[in-house]
């Protein structure tokens, strides 16, 4: 599992070189960061919950969204003790739950990625016509799959991450998220190369696979596409690939200068500003939310009719 770091927010800082950020700038961009994702993330996990009372319960789509706001709702709650540690610069509630709440962060990228990935996959079997539907038979069904998955998450991975991470530095009470030590180990370099080319070859996949469907979709469709109901489904499908590259590629293609230059101490500042970034990804719930609506849609079709006639 990737390392986080935190090591220059703590540390005292001399004449700022150039191109790096100041450890107090860095401090108020994760403080920033972090408050827009736990706002934004707690009122669009609300707002969801209420549209999910609506939605077919046997549906795997359905599933999928439930257990990813509870996902949300999970990395949610540990934010408020990144932004007590962020501004009182001081870590009071131990080493091993400072490994959990940072073992969450990791667990929660990658499960999100997962569900979006199952989502995808989806939409695409029922666009080429391969499914009509893809539900559970029963909600049993859909109540065992989303347990066997919190399980391996929350009673492998977490405890796995929390006794075996942070072995191979000291690490101080007082301090948190500075595992950096543990990307000297060849095994967790090779782990964090596979990782970065997985994520990035997958993100191409879907970007790829995306693009052409929705290009399929323009060149079917007659007269005004932004009227037609399958045009805003594939780019609700885009909006999922979206948040993949905004939030998660960057934190993974720095990772990968970041390994190779560990020596340069202030690379610690930007690589933490681009693990906060996935954090950012909280905020997918409200944007489904808000493009789903009709308000949102018949404001899109008047800014097109606005650009069309200028």
């Amino acid at each position: 599992m990737p390392g986080e770091t935190t090591t220059l927010l703590n540390a005292s800082v001399g004449t700022p070189q150039a191109g790096t950020i100041h450890s107090d700038i860095a401090r108020y961009i994760l403080i920033t960061i972090y408050t827009v994702a736990f706002i934004g993330g707690t009122i669009g996990a609300i707002a969801m919950s209420f549209l999910l009372v609506k939605m077919n319960t046997l549906s795997v789509t359905t599933a999928v969204i439930v257990n990813l706001v509870v996902l949300h709702c999970l990395v949610l709650l540990t934010v408020p003790f990144r932004l007590y540690y962020y501004i009182s610069q001081k870590w009071i509630f131990g080493l091993a739950f400072c490994k959990a709440v940072s073992a969450m962060m990791h667990i929660h990228m990658y499960l999100t990625l997962l569900f979006y990935i199952i989502t995808l996959v989806i939409r695409w079997l029922i666009f080429f016509q391969w499914k009509d539907k893809v539900e559970f038979y029963r909600k049993l069904h859909a109540v065992a799959a989303s347990a066997t998955v919190w399980i391996v998450a929350l009673v492998i991975v977490l405890p796995l991450f929390s006794a075996r991470y942070g072995m191979s530095g000291d690490y101080g009470n007082n301090t948190c998220f500075t595992f950096q030590q543990e990307l000297k180990m060849e095994s967790v370099k090779a782990l964090n190369y596979v990782i970065i080319a997985t994520v990035a070859a997958i993100t191409c996949v879907l970007l790829g696979l995306q693009v052409f469907i929705i290009l399929k979709v323009v060149k079917k469709l007659p007269g005004s596409v932004w009227s037609h109901q399958e045009l805003w489904a594939q780019i609700k499908s885009l909006m999922f690939i979206s948040v993949i590259i905004i939030c998660f590629l960057p934190y993974h293609l720095f990772r990968l200068y970041y390994i190779q230059h560990m020596k340069e101490k202030q690379l610690a500042i930007y690589n933490d500003i681009c693990l906060s970034i996935t954090a950012i990804s909280t905020l997918d719930l409200l944007s489904f939310v808000i493009s789903g609506s009709r308000f949102f849609k018949q404001k899109i079709i008047m800014l097109r009719d606005k650009l069309a006639c200028c």
